[in-house]
């Protein structure tokens, strides 16, 4: 197969719902000429509270669906998959994969000046320390404070950006987090860089929003390029995405996460793979 050909595949990417999109949107900004296919398993979402061997089930499943699809790399724009389960299951496929996680904490550790970060994410993504042991393999005298914050998502999917109940509930979450002098906070879920303006409010500004979505999309930028997998820019482009069930809002929602609408939407029964 040629480079050409290599280059030409698309990018796969998964998620255990919407939030994923986040990736998508910040991969249009800094790669506009990659093909995309998306998957989004919103008929088991979320995958935040269920157990290990659910989730690392789950994301094998999610990885054969997009190996379907020829892709040349996948990013498993999801957390709780990227935490739990993607170690284990990245050995069991021959394809380069890549996680929301260690973006996310080398990105916090370039921007803390007072060695004192904050994680906030799902039950299961907290519960993992997957972002405190990301860190400490880099620098184990950084500070790491970690909050579970299972109410941001509803509110994200909801469309409740912006309104006083979810000022009222990040004031209530994030009181601790001020309390211990964080100067960096992650986002270490996919739906929470649509609540960064309440974030900000609510920590004030000294304190850096590491939008994990951002941080990945600029590390998938620069491995493909070191592999020489970019599609250049200016042709033709081709964005597939698929679910595993249709909510009656999924095209409302992507819309605001994607800032453009999605055409076509395909629903596959995932339990097949």
């Amino acid at each position: 197969m040629t480079n050409e050909e290599l280059q030409n595949r698309p990018i796969g990417i998964f998620d255990s719902g919407v939030g994923g999109l986040t990736v998508v949107a910040e991969i249009f900004k800094l790669l506009p000429g990659e093909n995309i296919v998306y998957f989004g398993d919103v008929g088991r979402t979320p995958y935040g509270g269920r157990s290990k061997d659910i989730i690392t089930q789950f994301t094998r499943q999610d990885i054969s669906f997009l190996l379907e699809h020829r892709v040349k790399f996948i990013i498993a724009a999801c957390n709780s998959a990227s935490a739990v389960a993607l170690e284990t299951v990245q050995k069991e496929f021959d394809i380069g994969m890549l996680g929301v996680i260690e973006p996310g904490a080398r990105a916090a550790l370039n921007y803390t000046k007072n060695n004192r970060i904050g994680i906030i994410g799902t039950i299961a993504t907290i519960g993992s320390d997957s972002y405190v042991r990301a860190i400490h393999t880099h620098n184990n005298k950084v500070k790491v404070f970690s909050l579970a914050c299972p109410l941001f998502v509803p509110l994200v999917e909801e469309g409740y950006i912006e309104k006083e109940a979810t000022y009222l509930i990040a004031n209530d979450y994030l009181k601790t987090l001020k309390d211990v002098d964080i100067d960096t906070l992650v986002l270490g879920c996919t739906h929470y860089p649509l609540l960064k303006n309440v974030l900000k409010e609510v920590m004030g500004p000294k304190v850096r929003l590491v939008d994990s979505a951002e941080e990945t999309a600029c590390e998938i930028a620069a491995v493909l390029s070191v592999r020489n997998l970019i599609r250049p820019a200016g042709g033709d482009v081709t964005h597939k995405f698929y679910v595993s069930d249709v909510p009656d809002k999924f095209t409302q929602v992507a819309q605001q996460f994607l800032g453009r609408s999605i055409g076509n939407l395909t629903r596959v029964d995932i339990t097949r793979y």
